[in-house]
């Protein structure tokens, strides 16, 4: 019987240096859309997809992620004691219980793949899931959970992939497709290659891979033999291709939903405006506001 994707790891080792100086001090992950931070959006999306364990791989100075997802006393009996009831209940979702989060130092940046190995021992012999909150993905059903639905169907290890245009594939790990494998109404291709940010015209297609994974724990193991790749830095997309190397399963599941780099001051924006305009608060008046700068530009 296939194991059950319960475990997460989140990446967030990385300086955030595309938003400095904001990043000095304040993680990029807890930047916000909104009213909620990055991670919170990754967070609810592993629970949608029925992830228990929650592993974050960290470096110095993201001491205000562990305190985010920390019991905040004071401030529910605040809430409580001036009946602000609902916001009591918003702070739910940012609670974590005892046990079912775990911090990691990553202590040399080398890459997504070696962030990814040193979260092993936590993983053991069970296939997890991979989450990178610089990608937040609207849809009405969360990706990692369409993904765990076609998982538990078909096995092996998965990544999220889009259609990008030709000259951005040096930006991302692309797919190399068997287009005589196409699975579950075009969502599940088989990939036969994987490439790590191929030069402008030299890539085998154009489904890039985002940041959404399922992974076997045999990516662990050639995490730990490969050597550093693409930018010298230990490599994730390496480390699955070798899966395909050694006769098992790769697949690319083209997710529905819209995806927004946030990892990019102009993604973070488009992203800012799309969930306004979504919200039910905010967005009748948010959405006049715009067409009132329309008009006036």
């Amino acid at each position: 019987m296939r194991k059950k994707v319960t475990k997460a790891i989140f990446p967030v080792a990385g300086m955030g240096t595309r938003f400095l100086p904001a990043t000095k001090a304040v993680p990029k992950e807890i930047m916000t859309l909104v009213d909620r931070p990055l991670v919170q959006y990754a967070i609810d999306e592993a629970r949608e997809a029925g992830i228990k364990e929650f592993i974050f791989v960290t470096a110095r100075g993201k001491n205000a992620l562990e305190d985010y997802f920390d019991n905040a006393p004071e401030l529910e009996n605040r809430l409580r004691k001036d009946g602000k009831l609902e916001l009591l209940e918003t702070l739910k979702s940012t609670n974590m219980e005892s046990g079912a989060i775990a911090y990691i130092r990553q202590h040399k940046a080398m890459g997504l793949g070696h962030a990814v190995w040193c979260a092993r021992r936590l993983i053991g012999n069970e296939p997890f899931a991979v989450m990178l909150p610089d990608d937040v993905i609207a849809g009405d059903k969360s990706c990692l959970a369409q993904m765990v639905e076609a998982y538990n169907e078909c096995g092996g290890s998965m990544v999220a992939t889009m259609e990008v245009a030709p000259e951005q594939t040096k930006s991302y790990g692309v797919l190399d497709v068997d287009d005589k494998a196409v699975i579950q109404d075009d969502r599940l291709v088989r990939a036969k290659g994987m490439v790590e940010k191929p030069a402008a015209g030299t890539a085998p297609s154009n489904l890039a891979v985002i940041g959404r994974y399922i992974l076997t724990p045999d990516v662990m193991s050639n995490l730990n033999d490969i050597g550093r790749g693409s930018g010298n830095e230990v490599q994730l997309t390496d480390a699955i291709a070798a899966e395909i190397t050694q006769n098992r399963d790769v697949f690319g599941y083209r997710f529905e939903g819209q995806r927004y780099d946030c990892g990019s001051k102009a993604g973070y924006l488009e992203a800012t405006v799309a969930f306004a305009l979504a919200n039910a608060e905010l967005g009748d008046d948010f959405r006049a506001y715009l067409k009132r700068v329309v008009a006036d530009s």
